[in-house]
């Protein structure tokens, strides 16, 4: 398999690897019990805070060029319009190592971290959350628009939404569609604001957002139900606001932006893509029978050629996967995800530029907690030891010689079930 001129990265989320106390959302919501499913905290994850060498140089080892990870807003604000120059620092420290490393660095600055001064005013779902962002935004990338030129605004808007505004497995743990609605469009409003502002700044910069997409198909296709109850879903969950946030046309259910007015707002479409929804009616769920990783998720690599597909023909922009991977703790099947996952990619004929493997290292899984294993590199959180996974061994042989090899199938794929 040639990749010809995909280029390979991987990806982290700050509050899931740096570690440490920052007052957030989720550093909140953790300390309520039966909230995390193991019991644990952000506070330890990966450490990657004081370990920030160290991981530079296992992104050396595996051989990447391009690393996409987040800015923890806590830190950075810990209080309203007060930024702590030492946070800032260490960040234009980090960047300035992976730069000399030859790494290139897409920021995200927002990925479902909100300081937790804004979370008591009520975060996305009231109006304190989009001058509170755009100031925010206006002012990390005048500090640091030297060293980043690739920005994404919001990582899965949807997903930030439904956990924790729908389903209420997230903070701040609501259950009301309208608030999901709500903080949607609000979150849409604040990309657009934000998209003029980089480029106010930084008019030659790359930004686009992370969105979390997936095939919605009807379980029983012949059942006018589930085929309407996949197309609302589809529609509610993710093309909306794929259009409001890349050619900013509000379009039920969502509202913003300016009635007949369509312009662009992203300079490329950023994929997160690990599953399908079966729906029945108006529950989605798991197709039967299917294969599965360890947190009970369908891997399905013929959706991500379908989305990719549809996408290239409905907006004509660079594709980036900005995220790809799945739960697997033995590390048994993730070396055949990965490659099938990249055939699947190429076989789609779109134009992607990127695709970023979530995740760097095992991570803090959110909700989840320490259980799920993400990571190419596998951590151990006690003693906060680092090893490459198999996995990770083929994906550093991927970059190196741009594609699958017959040596590197056979060590590394001829194996794994």
């Amino acid at each position: 398999m040639d990749l010809g001129s995909l280029q390979l990265g991987v990806a982290t989320a700050a509050t899931q690897i740096e570690g440490g106390h920052a007052d957030t959302n989720w550093h909140r919501w953790a300390a309520q019990p039966g909230r995390i499913k193991d019991g644990s905290t952000p506070a330890r994850a990966a450490d990657h805070w004081n370990r920030v060498d160290q991981d530079i140089a296992l992104l050396g080892e595996l051989g990447v060029r391009h690393y996409r990870m987040g800015l923890e807003w806590a830190r950075l604000e810990p209080t309203p319009g007060q930024f702590d120059p030492g946070a800032l620092q260490h960040y234009r420290d980090e960047l300035t190592k992976l730069r000399d490393a030859g790494i290139t660095p897409l920021v995200t600055l927002h990925h479902f971290n909100n300081p937790g001064w804004l979370e008591e005013k009520g975060a996305w779902l009231t109006g304190a959350a989009l001058p509170a962002y755009l100031r925010f935004v206006r002012h990390i990338v005048t500090q640091l628009k030297d060293l980043v030129s690739e920005w994404i605004t919001i990582n899965e808007p949807n997903v930030y939404a439904t956990e924790g505004y729908l389903r209420g497995l997230w903070p701040p743990g609501h259950n009301s569609l309208p608030e999901t609605l709500r903080v949607m469009s609000h979150m849409a409003q604040a990309h657009g604001r934000a998209y003029d502002i980089i480029h106010a700044l930084q008019p030659g910069a790359r930004v686009g957002v992370a969105h979390h997409l997936r095939p919605f198909d009807p379980a029983r296709r012949i059942n006018p139900l589930d085929r309407l109850g996949a197309k609302v879903m589809e529609l509610g969950f993710q093309t909306a606001l794929l259009d409001a946030m890349t050619i900013g046309r509000f379009r039920f259910p969502l509202w913003g932006g300016t009635p007949g007015k369509l312009r662009r707002c992203a300079d490329f479409i950023g994929v997160n893509y690990y599953e399908r929804s079966w729906v029945r009616g108006v529950n989605p769920g798991t197709r039967p029978g299917c294969v599965t990783n360890d947190l009970g998720w369908e891997i399905y690599p013929e959706g991500l050629t379908r989305l990719l597909t549809h996408i290239a023909g409905r907006y004509p922009l660079p594709i980036y996967i900005t995220e790809n991977g799945t739960a697997d703790a033995t590390d048994a099947f993730r070396p055949r995800f990965i490659v099938e996952h990249l055939q699947a990619a190429l076989a789609s004929g779109a134009p992607v530029q990127r695709y970023y493997h979530w995740c760097f290292t095992d991570n803090w899984e959110w909700a989840e907690g320490e259980g799920p294993r993400f990571g190419l590199v596998e951590l151990d959180y006690e003693t906060q030891a680092r090893t490459i996974r198999k996995s990770g061994r083929l994906y550093a042989d991927m970059v190196a010689h741009g594609g699958l090899t017959d040596e590197a199938y056979g060590r590394w794929l001829r194996v794994s079930v």
